[in-house]
């Protein structure tokens, strides 16, 4: 397995495939950078190096307590695209991957990043308040943070309809998956 060890002495999990330019993509909340694997099976196949990591506290990197924050989450991808010398690299960030990749670019990409593309990205400050009024509630991020705590089995199960958008109009959510050469079909 590829691992960096962060200069806090967090493992980041990551995979590098491929060649050309370099293309890395940021995982969302809570997921992992399996999660991209079709997108990076794809850009393989039309030439391009492609990169992703499990951020700390996620997938196979450390689970820490300490550093789950934009500010630590950017510095491990500058470390990790140093360690890799990634130069004109495409950043691609989905949910909180999204705030992660742009907050990368802005601290330390200037030499390194060619493009961001975020995708239903997190904003920079996202609480409600009197200088945010559209924002969202700390009640729902407390309401996340008892319920991964207490209950984490069904806040996932809860939780997975409206996050990967099974409960809008038109959706076909199988029940079963088909396994070719095994005996379920």
């Amino acid at each position: 397995m590829n691992k960096l060890t962060v200069k806090d002495g967090t493992e980041i999990y990551y995979k590098d495939l491929g060649q050309g330019q370099p293309i890395f993509f940021h995982h969302g909340w809570p997921l992992s950078s399996d999660d991209w694997d079709a997108q990076m099976m794809f850009f393989l196949e039309k030439g391009f190096r492609v990169i992703a990591h499990d951020r700390r506290g996620h997938g196979r990197s450390t689970q820490t307590y300490q550093g789950n924050d934009m500010d630590t989450y950017a510095a491990d991808v500058a470390e990790l695209t140093a360690h890799l010398d990634l130069k004109n690299a495409i950043h691609v960030g989905h949910s909180t991957g999204g705030g992660e990749a742009i907050r990368y670019a802005a601290k330390y990409g200037k030499d390194r990043v060619a493009k961001v593309v975020l995708i239903s990205a997190i904003t920079p400050y996202m609480i409600a308040d009197e200088r945010n009024p559209d924002g969202v509630p700390l009640a729902v991020f407390d309401d996340i943070r008892y319920n991964t705590q207490h209950n984490r089995a069904q806040f996932y199960q809860d939780i997975t309809i409206p996050f990967f958008g099974y409960n809008r109009e038109g959706a076909d959510v199988k029940k079963e998956s088909k396994i070719i050469g095994g005996d379920k079909a």
